[in-house]
């Protein structure tokens, strides 16, 4: 018996030797598209599909927490400075209800997250599937927290005035008001709809943008032009990305071509477009943010963040192997 309580008491401080000397998750000051990408504790960040949100001083990024193929819920990751990670936990986890919308079995992608001054809550929405029906229910799902971080209270989801609500997007304006962009009719055509004050539930102020079978919608705005990069419906594999214009959200929108540049342009560097993000203290400064899929292993599907440029007032997204935020003063 003492010989058993000697070796495992040995064994306890061999693996607490070994955690001691284990090395810390370096930090970084670089982008590196297409690497694995480590949170604080060392993990790979598992976001998929998501966006960020700034708020006092600190990013947030929500993705979709993915296994190996399940759809997990949602996490939620922190950062000062886009590069170094803090794994906030789960903002919306699954839930343990067999009859619930968000129960294990279903799909819960793209999540968008944005605040709601009035009301001081934050607002998530994302592409809801209902669980063992696979793409059949194509709704929006709204949940809602008091803290950025969540956790997140599901309330509820639907079709927004009756379409179809696959990929999806939000974006708020210089007025404050939130609008949902998504892919409805089988995807072959992407609406924007503006919300209600709250952020809770679409406004009948919804509009078809155009029919051309795009999803991953992304948004952004620079001297009152928006801009619109959206990809092909090939499933998981990749495709060529469009960017279209306009001087307002509700259209017309004018199709101008494809934004990307340099090795694999044309399949959009192996990836889908996600998100843009504006960097906060640098003017005309925006990131662009895409997943690179990986099917077999959906938690090892990598992050294709890169800087927009412009050339000719058109933004340029150039394929870069490493880079930082030296890019804008160029």
């Amino acid at each position: 018996m003492k010989i058993i309580q000697l070796a495992t008491a040995a064994l306890i401080l061999w693996v607490n030797v070994c955690l001691a000397q284990a090395p810390e998750p370096k930090s970084t000051a670089s982008f590196k598209p297409g690497e694995r990408w480590y949170d604080n504790k060392g993990e790979l960040i598992n976001a998929h599909g998501g966006g960020l949100l700034f708020d006092k001083g600190m990013y947030y990024w929500f993705g979709e927490k993915r296994g190996q193929s399940a759809s997990q819920g949602i996490s939620v990751y922190s950062s000062t400075d886009l590069h170094n990670w803090k794994a906030e936990g789960m903002a919306l986890e699954k839930s343990a209800d067999p009859q619930s919308e968000i129960a294990v079995g279903g799909l819960m992608e793209r999540p968008k997250v944005i605040y709601n001054p009035k009301t001081k809550k934050y607002v998530m929405w994302f592409h809801l599937e209902l669980p063992r029906q696979g793409y059949k229910a194509a709704r929006a799902g709204v949940a809602v927290s008091d803290k950025v971080t969540g956790p997140y209270t599901y309330l509820n989801s639907f079709r927004p005035n009756g379409h179809m609500s696959r990929d999806m997007t939000l974006y708020v304006d210089d007025d404050g008001s939130a609008y949902h962009i998504y892919s409805a009719r089988e995807n072959y055509d992407l609406r924007i709809t503006k919300l209600t004050d709250d952020y809770l539930s679409a406004t009948t102020q919804d509009t078809l943008m155009f029919s051309n079978h795009r999803e991953a919608p992304a948004v952004f705005k620079k001297d009152k032009q928006y801009y619109l990069i959206t990809s092909g419906c090939t499933g998981w594999a990749p495709n060529q990305a469009s960017l279209h214009v306009a001087t307002s959200l509700f259209g017309p929108w004018k199709l101008i071509g494809d934004p990307m540049k340099g090795p694999m342009a044309d399949k959009t560097f192996d990836g889908q477009s996600t998100y843009i993000q504006p960097v906060q203290g640098k003017k005309d400064a925006f990131i662009f943010m895409a997943d690179r899929w990986n099917p077999k292993d959906l938690k090892d599907s990598r992050y294709l963040w890169l800087p927009i440029k412009f050339e000719n007032a058109q933004p340029v997204i150039e394929w870069m192997d490493e880079w930082d935020s030296t890019v804008w003063a160029k």
